[in-house]
């Protein structure tokens, strides 16, 4: 299948290379230079690439990009015709993936909004499960490619759904990840072995394989970006936004991100949002590792 990709960032990369392993013709690109993908032809512009492609598959950092790439001076919608398909997996809101949406298909053009978890090695492995919403035809349709970057696709319904979906499991990690690096900054403040203390976790009710991969990360002190902290700032912000739209409350989420998010530092942004931990750590005085 010809397919365009756009956006080689830590997730869209090793997606468009397992695509190329998968034996499709695909042409990439990314905005900022300097990234190819081996096997993959590379485009300047996104029109450029997405010109003939079947499938034009879009993994970037935010509603802005996925609009600039879409409808931009050098965006896809100058070459979208009847019978392309558009899937963004990136994770934005869904009010935004529904408005994208009906620009997409106005064109006669599909649209699916499939954005992932897994995170960098997931991705990397081919192990990335797909949040998806759209046309059912169209979403099978798409199975085979699914199947180059992922082990499990769960649909959700129509368009802007797998979004909300996503923006309910991030959320639930954003909180999750707090309770435990609040509980590890109080352990070692009252004296606990942090090792020992992973013992009892792991042979525990609240162990998980998130506790499991985040604790490893503070113990040591370092936090290579599996997912970045910017990111997961980015879609806390989300779910505040769809709160709002939807009247929910999120008065936990609320305080996480004024008392913790805001308070990351620069330095912090591009590593895991694991880091958020030495913002608790700065305020109790203490260190990783």
């Amino acid at each position: 299948m010809k397919i365009a990709f756009l956006g080689l960032g830590i997730m869209g990369r090793p997606m468009a290379s397992n695509l190329v392993k998968a034996g499709n013709e695909v042409t990439v690109w990314n905005r900022t230079p300097g990234k190819t993908v081996a096997g993959a032809r590379l485009a300047a512009t996104p029109a450029e690439a997405a010109k003939g492609a079947g499938v034009v598959w879009l993994c970037v950092s935010d509603a802005k990009a996925v609009e600039a790439i879409l409808f931009g001076p050098e965006g896809i919608d100058s070459v979208l015709r009847a019978g392309m398909t558009v899937v963004d997996s990136s994770t934005i809101a869904p009010a935004d993936s529904r408005r994208f949406a009906q620009r997409i298909t106005a064109k006669g053009a599909a649209f699916v909004d499939a954005p992932v978890t897994g995170g960098k090695t997931g991705s990397e492995a081919a192990q990335l499960v797909f949040i998806v919403g759209g046309p059912a035809a169209t979403v099978e349709s798409l199975q085979p490619l699914f199947g180059a970057m992922g082990k499990k696709v769960i649909y959700f319904g129509e368009t802007g759904m797998g979004q909300a979906a996503k923006l309910g499991m991030n959320l639930m990690a954003a909180l999750y990840y707090e309770a435990f690096a609040e509980a590890f900054t109080l352990i070692r403040k009252l004296g606990v072995g942090a090792g020992k203390w992973m013992e009892l976790i792991r042979a525990s009710g609240v162990h998980s394989a998130l506790v499991d991969t985040k604790a490893r990360m503070a113990l040591a002190g370092e936090f290579p970006p599996n997912f970045p902290l910017r990111l997961m700032h980015k879609d806390i912000r989300l779910m505040l936004q769809a709160a709002r739209e939807s009247g929910a409350k999120l008065p936990v989420l609320e305080r996480l991100e004024q008392e913790i998010y805001q308070q990351a530092g620069a330095e912090q942004q591009n590593l895991d949002f694991a880091a958020t931990v030495l913002v608790l750590e700065k305020l109790a005085g203490t260190k990783s590792a």
